[in-house]
């Protein structure tokens, strides 16, 4: 075999993914707010961009593009791909709105009442308390080093070393903060924050203390009857304290606000259902207003002579500011196909409810948008859409299915919806098992195995059989 080198002409066809289209990728698959938060720092990055308000720049942007256009020799010199966006009258994903009249800056409306956090509620019990200084100062030590679940994250020799105090002295202040609201806080364990909400409560059940100091693995598993043996007294009574044990709170702390609870969802997709039919409206309102700094698109056309590193950073600003708004105006146009698709595919869904949501994926979609199916998920992805049946992911509109005997499928939502009525109609003192469940589905045509049904369950946050038996 002969080694050597050699020239070969050959012909292929390959994706390069230029930084325009990796863009373009990225605001497909941004949420609102995220695509707020990345034309902000686009504004911040691009002096090419700028925040559009209302229409007074608009009307000298004919004139600028016409004496711009003039220039012929600098389009020969320099293959601007910017210009032909100029061609149009208007800028592409950008959405002018009509002038309104000047509102204040600050209104009442725009504040918020927080409620206090864990750390704040125990401060102020703290400093209404009638205690010494040197308590209050370790009291503080403490709250600071409770979570956010209401458990101290610090042992008492440590917290004791790092005071310089004794023992005695960090104890004393732990007793004092057990005794605040809400019951249970400050506990270093799960048995010591039942204990205390068992003291302070005032449960005289004595069998509910034996179940948190000897028992509570035991009673996690459902062996009310193995424990009842063990402590020689009748089932109905190990039953009756671990109801009582379940109104308590494992975790006290969680009822309190934190720093970032604040959780908000902007549909991305707004359903309105005008006379009979669905309208389909992207909802950009709260994207900013983006246009093509003028100043800048002027100073460029006028200067012939400028510095050529110069002119050629504008003119990639110019190009990259042009394709953003192109990116944008693209996700909105793909939005608007994917989600009004799913509104035809759907429309049982929308008028009648969770029965009739058809199983769906992407290839489906994807073939009547006539778009790529990575191209629907990303569109789909992280986006929310408003309907007459709630708020929902689009993605909830891609549901997977199980085959019944009328060769039609049904859709899983539907089928835990069913599990969970089956479950709340059974005998508390014999609960359907798995197999019996699954028995069920069967009469009523839809064929599903034992392991599904215990998947679908686990989901639902449903025990077993053995644990929700009541006696």
């Amino acid at each position: 075999m002969q080694t050597g080198y050699g020239l070969h002409l050959e012909q292929s066809q390959k994706l390069i993914m230029t930084p325009e289209l990796r863009q373009a990728i990225t605001v497909l698959q941004l949420s609102s707010l995220e695509l707020t938060a990345y034309i902000e720092h686009q504004l911040q990055e691009n002096p090419m961009l700028e925040l559009h308000e209302d229409e007074t720049e608009r009307g000298s942007e004919p004139a600028e593009k016409e004496e711009f256009d003039k220039s012929g020799e600098e389009k020969k010199e320099y293959d601007l791909d910017w210009e032909e966006y100029f061609q149009d009258s208007s800028d592409l994903g950008v959405v002018y709105r009509e002038q309104r009249a000047e509102r204040p800056d600050f209104t009442y409306e725009n504040f918020l009442s927080q409620a206090p956090t864990l750390t704040e509620h125990l401060m102020s019990q703290l400093y209404l308390s009638q205690c010494c200084l040197q308590d209050r100062l370790i009291g503080e030590y403490l709250i600071g080093n409770i979570d956010e679940n209401g458990y101290l994250q610090v042992s008492l020799p440590e917290a004791a070393s790092r005071m310089k105090l004794n023992l005695c002295e960090a104890a004393r202040a732990l007793n004092m903060i057990h005794s605040f609201d809400p019951p249970g806080v400050g506990a270093r364990n799960l048995e010591e924050c039942l204990l205390i909400q068992i003291q302070q409560l005032g449960i005289r059940n004595g069998i509910t203390k034996k179940l948190v100091e000897h028992y509570l693995e035991d009673l996690a598993k459902g062996k009310i009857g193995r424990i009842a043996q063990d402590i020689g007294v009748a089932v109905q009574d190990v039953q009756e304290a671990a109801d009582i044990l379940r109104t308590l709170d494992p975790k006290p702390g969680r009822n309190f606000s934190g720093p970032n609870d604040t959780r908000y969802i902007i549909p991305d997709v707004v359903l309105e259902k005008v006379e009979g039919e669905y309208v389909v409206l992207v909802n950009d309102v709260a994207i900013p207003r983006i246009a093509i700094n003028a100043a800048y698109r002027s100073a460029l056309a006028k200067d012939k002579y400028c510095d050529l590193k110069t002119r050629r950073f504008v003119e990639s600003k110019l190009n990259a500011a042009a394709w953003l708004l192109r990116s944008i105006e693209q996700r909105r146009l793909t939005l608007y196909k994917v989600a009004k698709c799913l509104v035809e595919l759907q429309r049982d869904f929308l008028d009648h409810g969770i029965k009739y949501l058809r199983p769906l994926n992407l290839r489906v979609v994807a073939e009547k948008v006539d778009l790529h199916e990575s191209t629907v998920s990303r569109a789909t992805s992280n986006k929310y859409i408003q309907t007459p049946q709630g708020v929902l992911e689009m993605k909830f509109f891609f549901p997977t299915g199980l085959s019944n005997v009328t060769g039609n499928t049904t859709s899983t939502e539907y089928i835990k919806i069913m599990l969970r009525e089956i479950v709340a109609g059974e005998e508390s003192t014999a609960p359907f098992s798995d197999q019996s469940i699954t028995d069920m589905f069967k009469r009523k045509g839809i064929t599903i195995s034992r392991r599904t049904v215990a998947k679908y369950r686990s989901e639902l946050g449903i025990p077993a059989a053995g644990k929700r038996k009541r006696y």
